[in-house]
This record gives C-alpha cells, sequence and structure tokens, in this order.
C-alpha cells in the first residue's frame, strides 16, 4: 500500500489531533476535496487504483514504537491523547464518500465524522490522489535527477543563510519522491557542516523518525476555521483558537501563529500580550509576502514596541528558491528572523509535468459552515454567503494576488 503508517503525515495534522482530542471530542465535522487545476484531472485506472488505497487506510495502527518516539519528541502533548492513540483507527468505508467516480473530470470526496476521528485524513488523501494522477494520467516522467535537483536547491538556500524544512508531503509526486529529495537534503546538509543548521527538519513524522530529522509544524488553517464554526463567533476567533491552543499545549510550545484564515489585519487585533509573547513568530500562507512581512514588523515593532529580530516569520505559500532568497532579503531588513516552508516545488518538481493543485478543507463544524477568506481573493473558501457575510463583520478589504491558483509554483 502508498500509506504504509499513520506518522506518514504533516506533525501538525497530529498536534491539531491533540488539541481536538483534548476541547471538541464529540464535534461532527464535514471536510469536501477541490482540484484548483480543473485541467488536470484523474482518469479511471487512477480512480481504480485509488478506491483500495484509501480503504486500506483503515488497516493501518501506530505501533507501540511510534507512539513511543511520539511521546519522546512532543511531550507536551496531552497523556490522555496518547492513550488515544493506541486504539486509533481510521474507518474510511464510513467515513469517506467518493463522488463522481464514473466521471473522472469531475471527481470529489466528502469526509464526515466526529473531528477528533476524521482529521488525520487530510494529508494521506491528497498525497494518494497526486500519486494516482502521476502513476496513470501524467506519466511521461521518471525519478531520474531528483536527489541531485534536491541536493542543489539545498546548497543554493543554505549558502544564502535561508533556514528552511520541507513542506511536501500533501503534494508530492509518490512516497519515493519524498524519500529521494530528503535523502538529497540531508546529504547536502551533512557536506556543509557549518551550514548544516540551516535545514531544519520536515513536517512528515514518518520521514523525520526514520532519517533522524526535527519534525516541524504547529497549525493549520483548519484549526480556526473549526472553532469558528462552533462557536459561531469570527470577531473572536482567532483569540479562541489561541486559547484553546495554548490550553493543549501550554505556552512554551505555542510556536508560530498562523495569521490569514480571516485576513491578517482581523488576526492582529489579538495578537498582543501575552498571546505575542507565547509565539516566537507568525506563518505567512496568502497574499503578498512582502507587503506582508511589512505588515508583521510594523506590528511587533512599531505598535507593541519589541526588540528588532525578536521574532520570526516562516514563509511557506508556493516558495520556489528565489523567492526565498528575495523574502529572506526583504524580512530581515525590516527586523525580521526568517525561516521557509516549502513544498511542492520540493517534492513534485518536474520539467514540463506541473503539478496538482488539491486541497481538503473543513466544509462544516458541529453543524455550521466553515470558512476560509485568506489574505488573497483567490483562496477564500467555503458557503459563499457566510463569506459574504463575515467579510462584513471583520471589515476585511479585498486583496488580490496572483489568483491563478493552476500556476502557483510556476
Amino acid at each position: 500500500m502508498a500509506i504504509v503508517s499513520l506518522l506518514d503525515t504533516d506533525l501538525y495534522k497530529i498536534t491539531m489531533q491533540a488539541a481536538v482530542h483534548k476541547n471538541f471530542f464529540s464535534v461532527p465535522v464535514k471536510y469536501k476535496y477541490t482540484n484548483r487545476t480543473k485541467a488536470l484531472s484523474l482518469n479511471k485506472e487512477a480512480i481504480a487504483w485509488l478506491k483500495p488505497q484509501i480503504l486500506a487506510l483503515g488497516d493501518l495502527r501506530y505501533s507501540s514504537d511510534e507512539i513511543e518516539f511520539l511521546k519522546t519528541n512532543y511531550g507536551y502533548l496531552p497523556a490522555e491523547f496518547f492513550a488515544f492513540l493506541k486504539d486509533f483507527k481510521l474507518d474510511p468505508e464510513k467515513e469517506i464518500t467518493l463522488i463522481n467516480e464514473d466521471d473522472p473530470e469531475n471527481f470529489g470526496l466528502e469526509i464526515a465524522g466526529t473531528w477528533v476521528q476524521t482529521i488525520p485524513y487530510e494529508i494521506p488523501l491528497l498525497s494518494l490522489i497526486s500519486e494516482a494522477y502521476f502513476k496513470f494520467v501524467d506519466v511521461n516522467w521518471n525519478l531520474d535527477g531528483q536527489f541531485e535537483l534536491a541536493y542543489e536547491k539545498c546548497k543554493t538556500l543554505i549558502s544564502n543563510g535561508c533556514a528552511f524544512s520541507e513542506f511536501g508531503t500533501r503534494r508530492r509526486r509518490s512516497f519515493e519522491t519524498q524519500k529521494i529529495v530528503l535523502e538529497g537534503l540531508l546529504k547536502c546538509a551533512n557536506d556543509n557542516p557549518d551550514l548544516k543548521h540551516f535545514f531544519l527538519g520536515t513536517s512528515n513524522v514518518y520521514f523525520a523518525k526514520q532519517l533522524g530529522l526535527t519534525a516541524t509544524g504547529t497549525v493549520a488553517h483548519e484549526w480556526m476555521m473549526g472553532i469558528a464554526a462552533i462557536h459561531n463567533d469570527y470577531i473572536n476567533a482567532n483569540k479562541l483558537a489561541m486559547d484553546y491552543w495554548i490550553k493543549t499545549v501550554g505556552s512554551d510550545h505555542a510556536g508560530l501563529a498562523l495569521t490569514d484564515t480571516f485576513g491578517t489585519e482581523a488576526f492582529l487585533r489579538h495578537f498582543v500580550p501575552p498571546y505575542s509573547d507565547y509565539y516566537i513568530g507568525v506563518r505567512q500562507d496568502s497574499g503578498d509576502p512582502e507587503q506582508y512581512a511589512k505588515l508583521i514588523a510594523a506590528h511587533f515593532y512599531e505598535k507593541l514596541g519589541l526588540p528588532k529580530y525578536s521574532k520570526s516569520v516562516c514563509f511557506s505559500d508556493a516558495l520556489n528558491v528565489e523567492k526565498c532568497l528575495r523574502y529572506k532579503k526583504t524580512a530581515e531588513a525590516l527586523g525580521l528572523k526568517v525561516t521557509f516552508g516549502i513544498g511542492t516545488c520540493m517534492t513534485n518538481d518536474f520539467k514540463n509535468s506541473p503539478p496538482l493543485n488539491i486541497v481538503i478543507k473543513l466544509l462544516e463544524a458541529d453543524g455550521n459552515h466553515a470558512i476560509k477568506i485568506s489574505d488573497n481573493i483567490g483562496k477564500n473558501m467555503g458557503d459563499p454567503a457566510t463569506v459574504k457575510r463575515v467579510k462584513q463583520e471583520l471589515g476585511y478589504i479585498e486583496k488580490d494576488w496572483e489568483e491563478d491558483e493552476t500556476k502557483r509554483w510556476k
């Protein structure tokens, strides 16, 4: 089977599952799959391969060794959560509904169940869909040169002082591709011991365990989306999300704040002490990265009066090496420490063979619509009437940045 472990996911899905387990154990949710690259669709062969792969997710269990690994490295998560994982299993036959199986161009899927039970699905499902596409639709490629390409990207990044993590699980070309890429990155880091610290690790917990890397990541938009929907309170949603998060992981492990779920300006209204003290910085995931850096620097250093270089910004939106070099220069000049989470450009970078732009987003929580606004109109998601209402409530100002979601990594 293509997914070999429940650890083959991003760290933040596990940390968020712990927070959901503690705070929202019985809340029902729904998720929806969206292919933003409509011209790149599966075929019948791809769907036929995909179906048993999805069902096989129900056979996975956490081993005692894997749970011990999580306890050792993320012991700040509640003990009750680790006990929960011992018997945890997915039930895809019950929780996943495939849509338009016989109409590949309009293929879709939905996930429904309790939040704590269904939150792990997003990453393995996306990676399986991507792998299916490149197994049966776009097949004019091979893995030749992927190790070397990753090595050279790493060399350029660390030579220029760009601290980065690999974030590419969800849209990887295949499990094997990600493995080769990480091996290339690690070889480059080991070949340059004075610069090795700039390679921060990977968001993938399985590969972190297998290769002795650090797993990185804290929280996704899903966290804010779910809490806003459950409380039906968008004015205070960001504050509530931070409160629940810190209640779960502790103030020493708050990590990076994701600011753009309902627009960064709305988030910053609540991002004042003590919250701004707990979090080491912020993650940028939509909108104009350089304008974002200016906004964040002004908030930290002008409004809050913090010393320069005391806070970090992690850029993670549709990056490539060239963008990293440019954003680093801009952000450091503003007094920000800089890191990068580089995803699809690492694990699905092939000539004349573009990646899919696919997402699975929370659709409902506790019977209410879940939405995402972001800092870019092209990333608005969810019930249009709710999106419109929340924008009015928050005084949201429309922004447009690389709206063509089919060309994000070009």
